[in-house]
């Protein structure tokens, strides 16, 4: 019977914990049917000092996001971001320089991943997350509970999908984007790579790159500042 794999998680702040939760549940869900949990998760990785050597929801934090480098037979998540700092997922990733296959991808067992789906490197698909049929996703995406994907949804790296957002068939959300719990897409748009749209957000128009957009229908509000690392990645 194989070993349960290792496995850290970067950032111990909300997506960490609720990505925690999601091993726990994945554990659960392949020890029922396999007789031995999936991963062995050794705990968090974060950049704050005051959290080291601590517990957060009972996973120890074991050190700096750098110490990923000291346990090279670990699988990977980054869990950090939120609509305030919405890069910084892929500022470390850039910093790491990680081979792709150090990163694990997690999916809840309540969710719906059908076989047309392709899901990306490093992306975690939380409860109750359905996506319909051939829907593609990239890597170090994020798919918050109760979001929607239909046919055709095409999502780049480092894409957030807040908590009951609904896209409508063959949206095309660039890298980076962050759609607000409870927005709605109309089919056929695309996202801007970088774009942020807003909680409870209709988006009836395709949103260029690095803008935030909300409202009902949404319109433009201002232009991302965007980080040097991002713009170099």
């Amino acid at each position: 019977m194989p070993a349960p794999e290792p496995l850290v998680l970067v950032g111990s702040g909300g997506f960490g914990r609720e990505t925690a939760e999601v091993v726990r549940a994945v554990n659960a869900d392949h020890l029922d049917r396999h007789g031995a949990p999936r991963w062995a998760l050794a705990g968090f990785l974060d950049d704050d000092p005051a959290l080291w050597g601590r517990g957060v929801d009972g996973t120890p934090v074991l050190g700096p996001v750098d110490a990923v480098a000291d346990r090279p037979e670990a699988r990977v998540v980054l869990c950090t971001g939120n609509p305030r700092n919405y890069t910084s997922k892929a500022a470390i990733a850039r910093r790491l320089g990680l081979a792709p296959e150090r990163y694990a991808t997690l999916v809840h067992p309540a969710a719906v991943v059908p076989p047309s789906a392709a899901l990306g490197p490093g992306t975690v698909v939380l409860a109750g997350v359905v996506a319909t049929a051939a829907v593609r996703v990239g890597a170090h995406v994020g798919l918050m509970p109760q979001a929607v994907l239909t046919h055709d949804d095409d999502l780049a790296d480092y894409v957030t999908v807040g908590s009951g957002a609904r896209l409508a068939g063959g949206v095309a959300v660039g890298t980076g984007a962050y759609l607000g719990a409870g927005c709605l897409v109309r089919e056929g748009l695309t996202i801007g790579p970088w774009a942020l749209v807003g909680m409870g957000a209709a988006v009836v128009r395709d949103v260029p790159a690095a803008e935030v957009w909300a409202g009902l229908p949404a319109r433009f509000l201002r232009t991302v500042e965007l980080p040097h690392e991002v713009l170099l990645s």
